[in-house]
């Protein structure tokens, strides 16, 4: 069921997440979502110690805009004291919520002892989340997943842990660090965690539908519902969801000329946040994503690889939807 959500001291319109996905929820993203009905924005992990040693990138990725309230801002790091100092040191910047990431499965995090790597270490995943509550006063949230690997899962001790040392509520995705983003996500995970802890729980893992929704409620009676890949060039699915909920009914796909539009309102908005070189490059794989299923599209996402300004962009799109 679609409904607001209290995390700690921060209530959700609805209970409809944007997951965090590096290289893909930054601002721009973050805003169309929010515009199509997304409860809460949370954006791209940010290294606590690249915050501490004052890493030029950081800054981007600490970027808040004042329409998209409320925000999750996302932390990485595997040392108690410098991710509870970062903590503290930026909780005066305007995001709602402070999510400590626990899940991420990409090599170099890992080999560094961070993100899904703490699930092998719940006593110092414990020591992370306790002091960095005691350090600020914002809602802090944990991101796990199921386990390291199929022989170590352990998603409900960590969620026990979690929820000890303070944390205001978990979201578990129900695949494991192994499995990266492959097979089916395990929502009985999710079950678990739920009926072991009073904090509220949200589910992550293979939501692309309405539907998903539903049978994930149904399966796991989770409080909230964090979408990642659904939510890749669709940032329609949240007012889908939301639709479909209140009304019984499907909202149409969106038409090629609304897809255009939206790719061409994207690159414009990610120009003015990164400037042209690199929106350009980076809008290219968003265009792959929200073309993907519509006719010709494999032949029109190696066009748009070439594009090298707007105006091209611009050109082959509007084109392609008069031809």
């Amino acid at each position: 069921m679609i409904k607001p959500l209290t995390i700690g001291s921060v209530t959700l319109p609805n209970n409809l997440i944007l997951a965090p996905m590096a290289g893909v929820t930054d601002l721009p993203f973050r805003l169309l979502c929010k515009e199509q009905g997304a409860g809460l924005l949370c954006m791209e992990m940010v290294s606590a110690k690249a915050i501490l040693y004052k890493n030029r990138n950081t800054e981007e990725l600490l970027t808040i805009d004042p329409r998209e309230n409320p925000v999750s801002l996302q932390l990485f790091g595997s040392d108690p004291d410098i991710v509870s100092g970062i903590a503290h040191q930026i909780e005066e910047r305007p995001f709602d919520i402070l999510d400590l990431n626990m899940g991420c499965p990409v090599p170099k995090i890992v080999n560094n002892g961070e993100g899904s790597a703490l699930m092998k270490n719940p006593r110092l995943a414990g020591e992370i989340i306790a002091k960095t509550v005691k350090a600020v006063k914002k809602p802090v949230t944990v991101k796990i997943r199921k386990g390291f690997d199929d022989d170590h899962v352990n998603a409900v001790e960590m969620a026990k842990i979690a929820e000890d040392a303070g944390a205001a509520a978990i979201a578990v995705h129900g695949r494991t660090r192994e499995q990266f983003y492959s097979g089916k996500a395990d929502w009985d995970i999710i079950r678990q965690v739920k009926e072991a802890v009073s904090i509220p729980v949200i589910g992550n893992g293979d939501l692309l539908t309405a539907e998903d929704v539903i049978a994930m409620e149904e399966q796991t009676g989770c409080d909230g519902f964090m979408i990642a890949r659904g939510a890749q060039g669709n940032p329609w699915i949240f007012r889908q969801i939301l639709y479909y909920f209140e009304t019984g009914e499907h909202l149409a796909k969106p038409s090629f000329e609304e897809v255009v539009q939206m790719i061409l309102r994207h690159a414009r908005m990610m120009i003015d946040f990164k400037g042209d070189y690199i929106a350009i490059r980076e809008i290219r794989k968003h265009a792959a994503w929200y073309t993907a299923g519509y006719p010709n599209s494999s032949r029109l996402r190696v066009a748009i690889n070439a594009v090298e300004s707007y105006e091209e962009l611009e050109d082959l799109l509007l084109g392609t939807c008069k031809s």
